[in-house]
């Protein structure tokens, strides 16, 4: 608290004991900015991001079926996406090409951010359908985390603000090139 605060019980939106970190970009995303939600007219952003050069799609590598992209809204610094250059959102409905690309391409993109940052383990996975948590549900996409002892602290617990030690862009350019 900073002197002059008071404490209002109850107050919503009042200063009270706790210290607040705000981070009210993330309401965009939540009210669906990138994301093709329904009734949205936003193009799907794993569509477009590979109409795009490297740089401005941050876009880390390309396959035949696939391609590795940065998460705009990262969970930790380094949090990759692999997808399938194919509208499809159910794994099922993968090729099996296209399935061996994203898991070839997960695996070659966890020896890479070893090589770049050695993170002491990873978060994998695909979240199928809305309701599991898919932010953008109608295209597959697969998760890689990289995780170091200590990554979750306050700021994330108590503050629901991720601090990342480094810009997108850079990452990209690290990661691009050790591919």
């Amino acid at each position: 608290m900073r002197e002059g605060d008071q404490i209002i019980p109850g107050g919503a939106g009042m200063p009270d004991r706790w210290e607040r970190l705000w981070a009210p970009h993330r309401m965009e995303y939540l009210k669906g900015e990138n994301r093709p939600l329904t009734g949205n007219e936003v193009q799907c952003p794993f569509c477009h991001i590979p109409t795009l050069s490297d740089e401005d799609g941050l876009i880390v590598a390309r396959g035949t079926n696939a391609f590795v992209v940065l998460n705009l809204y990262p969970y930790n610094a380094g949090h990759l996406l692999v997808c399938a250059y194919r509208h499809v959102a159910d794994l099922t409905d993968l090729t099996k090409d296209e399935r061996d690309e994203i898991f070839e391409m997960s695996a070659h993109a966890m020896k890479t951010l070893r090589k770049i940052s050695a993170p002491a383990g990873f978060n994998l996975g695909m979240n199928q359908g809305a309701i599991s948590g898919a932010g953008v549900a109608e295209h597959i996409h697969q998760h890689i985390v990289p995780r170091w002892s200590g990554d979750v602290n306050f700021m994330p617990i108590i503050g629901q603000t991720k601090v990342l030690p480094v810009l997108l862009t850079q990452t990209r350019a690290e990661l691009a090139q050790a591919w």
